[in-house]
């Protein structure tokens, strides 16, 4: 949640009303305040209007009768009658079926006296806008925003000489604004010179890109103009001419400019409000200004002093920010309130200058790179509302000068590193406050900054959102919350908050949003009276609250009570109680029974965990009514439990499931037929089972994206499909412990996923690996990790020679099955390989030479094989010198087993053991050499220093009296160079 201060456009509605007070003031000022009757050829010409018009809602139900002057939207000047203005704007009080449609008729053209017209917040349904209206020359505000018209703007309207206000704001149909006739170009608004006010956001001005600048600068009365997404890539240099003296307002954000700030921006003198976000700009801020001192750029930006908005965020721009705002503040009277830098990549540290911007109502520094701490000047920004520092590098305290800005709406100062303590004196005059997020990411247990507010404290404010991340709050739940009553969010999340969750909170009555006290130590049981807004989410993850599952309203979306003491069954009627629900998490806790049929109700369901627990049974045919319903569920994991049976048709309803986890169940039967309508499964563990009969060849047809099939430990035949093989994604396939035959399909060589890098991170759940001969647990990197795991079948053949072209593979188990033949001589060329395990099978010949190049290697097993001829040396084999690696391998010789190879005996005059008696006490007669003269030397050292300075006393004194002259002399360097900085900080 982000406040969004109602005076960021304060600058806009001040130009707008501006315009509609000229309105006022031309149409009243003339003319005498008496009531004229309608023009009869102008009702005539409204009744047409309204004809052509589709008005769904009967907006124009007072459309009838002789006075049209009294007809909705439509006003008569007092004088003569006629007709002077016609809003027909959509209000969101119309709702959608309050929008008008169909034509607009050439009628209009009656209303020659007209000079307003809106027509906007409609839907025309792509219709163009009609040229015509270019002919009523007496306009002087024509709306049409938002109106859903399509094509390009009409040049016609390039005749409205006249004309103030004009506003094409997001004119097209959303539908039909990709057509390259939506393309406009910019030459008709030479003709509007009177024109005050221009907008054309999303409009497609990029046939106009070379020259936009030009066109509206021949505009001479132009004070605000809104050119944001419109497809301008150029920004010009300079300006072309010196006729935008009367600019105000420039909005030219997302248009991807890709360049540096141009000079010509601050040499607008009356500027007050410029926008230049999401534009691919880059480069220093600085930059704009030419001169080469703070000092001088002030001098000659004399128009920075009258601006009050600047938002440059969500861009590339660098350099450091402590001069910039020594610039900003240097004026007698800086007009700033509103000055957003967000998302860009400046740096540097926050001066004490920017507490001299004492009009400032809005700061947002977010996500850039700022260091050191917030400056003590903060507190002198009275009028501040909203201040984003969050997602910077700043560390340091948090000054307790925060608590004097009494106007503070918002404070954000999260992922930062923060110490020292946070106290009530840091809030004590925050009587507006509404929103307090100060937390980070990071799980980590080091917490720097202790929230230390008295128990007794009542806060004046009354929040609505609250974030405490990652900081020491507890270890009780915070008291000072106590009148709080009415938050939305609330996140306490690993605060170090122990207990129960305290009754004064329960009777807040509050409604929340959501409530995140996940990472705590809070325990006991969770009471159902807790209440819940619309699509509201629950995390209570990673706590001891035990006692049955609770049920709170049915807005509930997300619930995640995972990794607690929850015991008893899974409600019956979950289904029916949160039906609302999108993400459901109840894993490791101690729920028992079965899974309820009720859970087949949750249609906007998008995942569902309830692994690790001790559920039993036979899973229901949970999703039977799913069928040609379209569903959202990607992610069901099921896995460590007591499940028993088959797996239930109704399954193969789920179209969307990307993620299946059933491992370490009781589950049986033949491989699931029902997952052939699973077309987008990335991964599929069905690993620790009892499922039996053959591995079907369509899961190479219907799962080509297929990241990870992982079957290991069932009771699987047959052979292994070949059509595996046109899984091009796959990365991990485990088909261990089952009782699989054949050969080994040549083809796992082609499995591309394992033969390159992913350069990117993608997310994949949670994993058991087997890898370097062990069993472990991949989460984030899971992704990473290539493996294919044989082993404990009876697979028989050769090692294939196309595996070693997976040049990414990092483990390669293939151990007890019945292989034969030779290890591939090209497996040296399977570079990134950490595991290779062929032990317990038939293999024969030599190890491959090559395989001493394998760098990454770190577990090896070749033993229970019939190899022969000496073992490789070199590189990494050298670190795996374990003789049990090529155990029961009697052919073989050669380091770091005992058996010898022809050609390495010694001379035989001599026996080794010999040698290795000499070697051994020769190395026993210099190790008590090595420590004779250690001994002695410690002796001589010591006494020849230490001694002489206890026998002579005045050898004594000198020697301490250099030591303190050294501590002296470092000190007083010290000071100085603390001294020399502190003036440079205060110039």
């Amino acid at each position: 949640m982000v406040y969004r201060s109602s005076n960021s456009g304060t600058n806009m509605a001040t130009t707008i009303a501006s315009v509609h007070l000229l309105f006022l003031v031309i149409m009243t000022s003339r003319f005498p305040f008496h009531k004229a009757a309608c023009i009869e050829t102008e009702k005539e010409a409204l009744l047409k209007l309204k004809q052509g018009l589709l008005d769904p809602s009967h907006r124009l139900s007072s459309w009838v009768g002789d006075d049209c002057c009294k007809w909705r939207g439509v006003v008569c000047s007092n004088r003569t009658g006629h007709v002077i203005r016609l809003n027909l704007r959509s209000l969101e009080d119309d709702g959608i079926d309050g929008k008008f449609g169909g034509e607009i008729s050439h009628s209009l053209l009656d209303l020659k006296y007209l000079n307003y017209l809106d027509l906007s917040m409609n839907n025309f349904e792509g219709t163009k806008i009609p040229k015509f209206i270019g002919s009523l020359q007496r306009l002087r505000y024509l709306n049409l925003s938002a109106a859903s018209f399509s094509g390009r703007i009409p040049p016609q309207l390039g005749n409205l000489s006249r004309l103030i206000y004009l506003d094409l704001k997001e004119y097209f149909d959303l539908n039909a604004y990709s057509d390259e006739s939506s393309q406009n170009d910019l030459q008709w608004i030479s003709g509007l010179y009177s024109l005050r006010y221009l907008n054309l956001e999303g409009a497609n001005l990029s046939r106009a890109s070379a020259y936009w600048l030009q066109a509206v600068s021949m505009l001479p009365s132009l004070s605000e103009l809104h050119l944001s997404s419109c497809g301008l890539s150029l920004l010009p240099p300079s300006l072309p001419s010196s006729n935008l003296t009367s600019l105000s307002v420039l909005v030219l954000s997302n248009n991807g400019f890709n360049s540096t700030i141009p000079q010509w921006f601050f040499q607008l003198r009356n500027l007050v409000h410029l926008d230049l976000s999401f534009d691919e700009l880059g480069g220093s801020i600085l930059d704009a200004f030419p001169n080469t001192t703070c000092l001088e750029k002030l001098k000659k930006m004399g128009s920075l002093c009258k601006l009050k908005t600047l938002i440059l965020s969500e861009n590339d721009l660098n350099g450091e920010i402590t001069e910039l705002i020594d610039v900003l503040s240097g004026c007698n009277n800086s007009s700033l309130e509103h000055l957003n830098l967000g998302f860009n990549k400046l740096g540097g540290v926050l001066p004490n200058s920017i507490g001299n911007l004492n009009n400032l109502e809005s700061l947002l520094l977010w996500d850039n790179s700022f260091v050191g701490s917030i400056p003590i000047s903060i507190g002198n920004l009275s009028n501040l509302k909203e201040l984003y520092l969050s997602n910077n590098q700043m560390s340091g305290t948090i000054p307790e000068t925060l608590g004097q800005l009494n106007e503070l709406v918002a404070v954000d100062v999260s992922e930062n590193s923060w110490e020292g303590v946070l106290t009530e004196s840091h809030l004590s005059n925050l009587k507006h406050l509404k929103e307090l997020a100060i937390f980070k990411f990071s799980l980590l247990p080091d917490q720097t900054l202790v929230i230390n507010i008295s128990s007794e404290w009542i806060p004046p404010f009354k929040l609505k959102y609250l974030s405490l991340r990652s900081c020491q709050v507890g270890p009780k739940f915070p008291a000072w919350l106590r009148n709080q009553n009415e938050l939305n969010i609330l996140i306490l999340r690993n605060t170090r908050i122990s207990g129960t969750i305290p009754d004064w909170f329960l009777k807040l009555d509050l409604e929340l949003e959501q409530l995140d006290l996940g990472y705590n130590q809070l325990s006991g049981r969770i009471p159902n009276s807790l209440k819940f807004s619309s699509q509201s989410s629950v995390y209570l993850i990673r706590n001891h609250f035990s006692g049955s599952l609770p049920l709170w309203s049915s807005n509930v979306s997300t619930l995640n009570l995972r990794n607690n003491s929850f015991s008893g069954p899974i409600p019956w009627d979950i289904g029916e109680r949160m039906p609302m629900l999108t993400e459901l998490d109840l894993s490791l806790n101690f729920l028992t029974g079965t899974l309820p049929v009720s859970i087949g109700n949750l249609y906007d369901l998008v995942t569902l965990y309830v692994s690790n627990n001790y559920l039993s049974g036979e899973i229901p045919e949970l999703w039977e009514l799913w069928y040609g319903v379209p569903n959202l569920l990607v992610h069901v994991d099921l896995s460590n439990n007591n499940l028993s049976g088959e797996l239930p048709t109704s399954v193969g309803s789920l179209t969307a499931l990307i993620f299946l986890f059933l491992s370490n169940n009781l589950l049986s039967g033949e491989f699931p037929s029902a997952l052939q309508n699973c077309t987008y499964l990335r991964i599929l563990d069905l690993g620790g089972n009892r499922f039996s009969g053959n591995i079907p060849a369509w899961i190479g047809q219907t799962m080509p994206s297929l990241w990870i099939l992982r079957l290991r430990s069932n009771l699987f035949n047959g052979s292994i499909p070949s059509q595996l093989c046109s899984l091009s994604s796959l990365h991990i396939l485990d088909l261990a412990q089952n009782n699989l035959s054949g050969s080994i399909p040549s083809c796992l060589g082609n499995l591309s996923a394992m033969a390159s890098e992913i350069e990117f991170f993608r997310f994949e759940s949670q994993l058991m690996v087997l890898t370097k001969g062990r069993e472990d647990s991949y989460r984030n990197i899971l992704y990473l990790v290539n493996s294919i795991d044989l082993s404990n079948n009876a697979l028989s053949g050769g090692v294939p020679e196309g595996l070693t072209n997976l040049s990414f593979l990092g483990t390669l188990n293939l151990s007890i099955n019945h292989l034969t033949g030779k290890i591939p001589d090209k497996i040296g060329s399977m570079q990134r390989l950490e595991t290779l395990d062929l032990s317990r099978n038939q293999l024969s010949g030599p190890i491959p030479a090559g395989m001493a190049s394998l760098t990454f290697l770190n577990h090896l097993n070749l033993s229970h094989n019939n190899l022969s001829g000496r073992i490789p040396t070199g590189n990494q084999l050298q670190a795996l010198d374990d003789p049990s690696i090529y155990r029961d391998n009697p052919a073989l010789c050669g380091r770091p087993i005992t058996a010898k190879c022809p050609g390495d005996e010694e001379t035989p005059n001599r026996p080794r053991g010999d040698h290795q008696y000499e070697d051994e006490d020769g190395a026993e007669v210099e190790m008590k050499w090595f420590y004779m003269s250690m001994g002695t030397g410690f002796v001589v050292g010591f006494w020849g220093v230490c001694g002489s300075l206890l026998i002579k006393e005045s050898w004594r004194h000198a020697y301490f009296r250099l030591v303190y002259d050294i501590k002296e002399w470092l000190l007083l360097v010290i000071q100085l160079n603390l001294a020399r900085l502190q003036r440079k900080m205060n110039l």
